[in-house]
């Protein structure tokens, strides 16, 4: 990722991950909004699709999306890429402890509700499942954007990507793991994440081969 754009994309997503995460800490509107949006969903759920909703949570669990990634990061290596593994591998797995930490940060408790699908012990914000997602997806997209030379291509993989992260999001809140909230706030602190790993890695790739300027990134 470029340099100049990459630390556009780390300034805007952790300044509105800073603006999400003040109201979750001093429960201004948006955490309002929060119980509303779950009740609503609550009071409107449907059997199927809470079964629909519990398969694209589970494939999207910690354990699932490290597999999906050994696995891409596996046929990169095999298709000799050396850029993109790293880039991969250091974006999921460094924002996957980066959200550990940030839980233990902010200490916010999920959802309380009278009969929950699913349970929980640990904190809710920022969603590790949908900054998991933001992450992964957020690689095979720009990754797609390298590779893909068409545009319809480029647009039909950005908008896949971004609709996968939207329904990991969406699976959260709706079997009430997560507030509304909890799944933005991941989606910033993952874009953010995947902005610095992205640059850092590329700005680095690219020093260590100045001396040709027609390298590309591999």
């Amino acid at each position: 990722m470029h340099l100049t754009l990459g630390a556009f994309l780390l300034i805007g997503a952790t300044w509105l991950f800073g603006l999400i995460a003040k109201d979750v800490v001093t429960g201004e509107p948006l955490t309002l909004l929060d119980v509303r949006f779950t009740a609503w969903l609550q009071a409107h759920h449907q059997q199927a699709l809470i079964k629909v909703m519990l398969v694209i949570t589970h494939v999207h669990s910690m354990a699932a999306v490290s597999v999906l990634t050994m696995a891409l990061a596996s046929y990169l290596l095999w298709q000799r890429h050396r850029y993109w593994p790293i880039a991969l591998l250091l974006t999921v797995f460094g924002g996957m402890l980066l959200n550990v930490v940030l839980k233990n940060v902010f200490h916010r408790a999920r959802p309380s509700l009278d009969d929950p699908v699913l349970t929980f012990s640990s904190y809710g914000f920022p969603s590790g499942h949908t900054m998991a997602a933001t992450c992964f997806y957020g690689v095979v997209a720009t990754y797609a954007l390298w590779k893909i030379r068409t545009w319809p291509g480029r647009v039909l993989a950005v908008m896949l990507s971004t609709f996968l992260v939207l329904l990991v999001g969406f699976s959260r809140i709706y079997l009430g793991a997560h507030y509304l909230s909890d799944v933005l706030g991941a989606m910033m602190e993952g874009m953010a994440w995947l902005a610095l790993c992205l640059t850092a890695v590329h700005t680095t790739w690219r020093l260590r081969h100045r001396e040709k300027p027609s390298a590309r990134v591999s």
